[in-house]
């Protein structure tokens, strides 16, 4: 495959990624506090996240070490980002999780296993077969500092919202409770505020078109799910916080 029909591949990929978003506004995907069993066959809820993100820990990197093109630091950079979201995401949250006995529907695990896949293999075609080696002096423009700090902000807000909404239930308890602290102070979602901000730093520190298409589809993903999380909280809760927006501080 040469550049430009990659190209063209990715630009109708990013073409999908906004259909979805239309789709996704309406339709709110059925797994976690929207699980419904009229989706079809069931799976255990961690058992489910640790087999949709566990693939894209092997896709990247075997591209990417397969490719023939040059690899450069930076490039190992990039992956080795890549693989510390999806190493924790895949290894550590799943079995983090309270929700012993929850199930998600099997369509839902194997839709995200195509959509990982999909975003996984764009960049290790990329970078492992298609882009020219990455210039060091790229380490010192503005826009790669830039992306470093969304990528580790984005970061360090998702683990830290992830963890508050963790530790809502003690051993045993269930049922949901409002969310404190952190920036649950403004937002319903600052999990997926933080995880729209990581990858939006990681396309932009790459400033690569796979890198650019991972973040629109994060975005097409998650900002309808914000949406929908808000409007549960606000029904669920009749002392939810006014002030809080769902999924952008101050915005939405």
């Amino acid at each position: 495959m040469d550049l430009e029909t990659f190209q063209w591949i990715l630009g109708g990929w990013i073409a999908l990624a906004v259909v979805i978003f239309l789709i996704n506004l309406r339709i709110v995907a059925p797994y976690g506090r929207h699980t419904k069993r009229t989706w079809g066959p069931m799976i255990d809820n961690r058992l489910g996240w640790f087999l949709m993100e566990t693939p894209v820990l092997l896709i990247f990197p075997l591209l990417f070490f397969l490719g023939p093109t040059e690899k450069s630091p930076l490039s190992y950079l990039f992956l080795g980002l890549y693989i510390l979201h999806y190493a924790h995401r895949a290894l550590i949250f799943p079995w983090r999780l309270r929700t012993r006995g929850k199930k998600m529907p099997i369509v839902i695990m194997f839709s995200a296993i195509f959509f990982n896949l999909v975003n996984a293999g764009a960049l290790g075609i990329y970078f492992g077969f298609l882009a020219a080696p990455v210039p060091d002096r790229w380490a010192y423009h503005p826009a790669f500092w830039m992306g470093l700090v969304l990528f580790f902000s984005g970061m360090a807000v998702n683990w830290d919202s992830d963890t508050r909404l963790l530790n809502l239930r003690k051993p045993g308890e269930t049922g949901y409770k409002i969310p404190r602290g952190g920036l649950f102070r403004y937002l319903s979602c600052p999990n997926l505020f933080g995880e729209i901000v990581e990858w939006s730093g990681f396309a932009l520190l790459t400033f690569s078109l796979p890198g650019l298409a991972f973040a629109i589809w994060t975005a097409a993903n998650l900002i309808p799910r914000g949406l929908a999380h808000h409007r549960w909280y606000q029904g669920k809760f009749e002392d939810y916080p006014p002030e809080r927006r769902a999924i952008f501080p101050f915005l939405l």
